[in-house]
């Protein structure tokens, strides 16, 4: 016997054998609602209620169709029982013109009013966009960390494309809904109390459908959006990570998860779909049925005389348009559930906690003599482990400070918390004497710059990518940069020079070519005090050579901290940190550090033996 397999519903057992829950990225056991419709709703009213001039103008071009739309029947009743039952000619031509006429203006008052309700739509979608854009700007390092890019990219596309769509239409669609539904009530009523009452029968069993379903879609509509989000940030970090996979030979493992995340993303569109297919199935039934039962009762009671055969065309008609309305409505649920779905993640982001806001008197430094000292400073990523403990030491102006120890020992976090990143959790750190949190964040990241292992490149030509140093930059500046980083003569090669057009990942050119880069861009920023996080780790010594003389000449009068596991790079540093655990156990020079035969002397001699071997 062939049976049909249906998707099981989000959240229950086919999630949890594909790896569901939370934590995995797909449903969680508690089965997701909307959060708040109405507030939704109302925030969504707020991005357009800006332009109250062109949402005046909609509003009487939906006042005319509105009425417009009831006029038609009315005409049409009228020559049935003045004209066509009598026979008579009279004024039945002029009627007809009248008639066309109302049509005419009708779908005229149509296109303005969706012409111009586009406009504000895509205006206040365009704000809704940018806002969400300039709030990821301000949130802090750690809301990146913990979610997927991807995911993200799917809020900034899929949910407010989802929102787009429904304002176009349902704004229009709800307004003109709720007049018609109006209008064709108090003109029902004049023809036939009667038959009113009947017709009016359905509308509960209208409500009371909605209702049920309406309860079962919306959580899937939510889950549905959010197993997309998961699904486009998969994708994205597996694209990323392409050389990974198939240097490990991961391929099969990776499309039986995105099969698994995929499988999530069709279960939960399955049922979203299913359940909201409902509402215009259940509409055209009880239409029909209103029908047939005002066909019936209106037949009976011209039979007995008491109503005109025109007065019952008139009245089917404004009963089906009664009706209209609901249709209407049921035919765009779909649509309006998927982007209260997406604007609810769109606001989701919006309400996150930004970067901790200076105070209005934050000082702004002028100039930066690069005095850096932390004293007892401690941090904590999350609520258990300190990161760092009671760590403290002074960098006078100019001087080269090196990091170094095992991984996690809290290298990286050191230089986080000098860029205010993250805040500290106790202790002070000082900047030319003054404390570092009374300072301006984007004015204290304006006298620093970077030079990262992973030296990312934007799209676009060299010139521009080293010119974000400093965007006012002149070509010529551009250049001498690129001359003291020691990427002048490789940017001379390529075929286009500085022209040359690069992709986000840098493809055509080398890993070091790409730091020498970077470093043209710290050079071309000229910033008083230089971060330098594994700089010269993972590339071929001749162009590490290069790098080390441009990162000495970068360095040179600026403050500078230097992490790097290669330690014969940072044997030239004024002072050495030797971190264990978020500890700072041993400090000084290179040669002192060696005399003292500790931590840092061992790491030196592990080091030195994996090189001879």
């Amino acid at each position: 016997m062939l049976r049909l397999k249906l998707p099981e519903k989000p959240g229950m057992a086919a999630a949890d054998r594909a790896g569901g829950g939370a934590a995995a990225g797909g449903p969680s056991k508690k089965k997701p609602r909307a959060k708040d419709w109405s507030g939704t709703l109302i925030r969504i009213w707020r991005y357009m209620s800006g332009h109250t001039g062109l949402l005046a103008l909609i509003f009487l071009m939906v006042l005319l169709t509105s009425g417009l739309g009831l006029l038609g029947p009315f005409l049409v009743g009228y020559a049935i029982d003045h004209y066509i039952k009598t026979q008579e000619g009279g004024n039945f031509l002029l009627l007809l013109v009248l008639l066309g006429v109302v049509y005419l203006l009708y779908s005229a008052a149509l296109f303005l009013q969706n012409y111009w309700m586009i406009g504000v739509a895509q205006k206040a979608v365009y704000a809704m966009r940018s806002d969400l854009f300039g709030k990821l700007h301000t949130l802090p390092v750690q809301f990146y960390t913990k979610r997927q890019h991807g995911e993200l990219m799917s809020r900034i596309t899929n949910d407010i494309d989802n929102v787009s769509q429904t304002l176009n239409s349902s704004f229009i669609q709800l307004s003109s809904s709720i007049l018609t539904f109006v209008g064709m009530l108090t003109l029902m009523l004049w023809l036939s109390p009667l038959l009113t009452l009947i017709t009016l029968t359905i509308v509960p069993l209208m409500f009371l459908g909605m209702r049920w379903i309406t309860r079962r879609t919306g959580r899937f509509f939510k889950e549905q959006q959010r197993n997309l989000g998961d699904i486009n940030g998969f994708i994205e970090e597996t694209f990323s990570g392409q050389k990974i996979v198939k240097s490990f030979s991961q391929e099969q493992k990776v499309i039986q998860e995105f099969a698994e995340k995929s499988e999530r993303l069709k279960a939960s569109g399955y049922w979203a779909q299913t359940y909201s297919g409902f509402i215009p199935k259940l509409m055209n039934v009880l239409n029909n049925m209103s029908f047939a039962i005002i066909a019936g009762a209106g037949g009976v009671l011209a039979i007995q005389g008491l109503i005109s055969i025109g007065v019952i065309v008139t009245f089917s008609e404004y009963a089906r348009q009664f009706t209209r309305p609901l249709n209407d409505l049921a035919n765009q649920f779909n649509t309006f559930l998927s982007a209260i779905a997406g604007a609810e993640r769109v606001f989701e982001v919006l309400e996150e906690r930004e970067e901790g806001q200076d105070e209005r008197d934050a000082i702004r430094l002028e100039r930066v003599r690069g005095e850096i000292e932390f004293v007892d400073v401690s941090f904590a990523y999350e609520k258990e482990g300190r990161t760092l403990r009671d760590v403290s030491f002074r960098a006078e102006p100019g001087q080269a400070i090196a990091l170094v120890g095992p991984t996690g020992a809290g290298k990286t976090t050191i230089t986080q918390l000098l860029s205010r990143f993250y805040d500290y959790d106790s202790g002070q750190i000082y900047l030319d004497g003054v404390e570092l949190s009374t300072i301006d964040r984007k004015n204290l990241r304006s006298h620093m710059g970077f030079v990262l292992q992973d030296s990312f490149l934007f799209q676009g030509t060299i010139r521009d990518n080293i010119r974000y140093g400093r965007l006012d930059a002149a070509d010529e500046e551009v250049e001498q940069a690129a001359r003291l980083a020691n990427a002048h003569s490789f940017i001379m090669k390529l075929p286009q020079g500085y022209e040359t057009e690069l992709s986000q990942d840098g493809s055509g050119i080398s890993q070091g070519q790409k730091q020498l880069l970077s470093i043209a861009r710290a050079v071309l920023a000229d910033p008083a005090i230089l971060i330098l996080d594994e700089a010269t780790s993972s590339i071929d010594t001749i162009t590490e050579m290069k790098i080390q003389e441009a990162l000495y000449r970068l360095m040179e009068g600026r403050t500078s901290i230097v992490i790097a596991h290669r330690l014969n790079t940072i044997q030239q540093a004024d002072c050495i940190l030797v971190l264990e655990d978020g500890c700072i156990i041993e400090q000084g020079s290179h040669d002192s550090l060696l005399r003292q035969q500790g931590f840092y002397h061992g790491l030196v001699q592990s080091q030195f033996r994996r090189q001879s071997g």
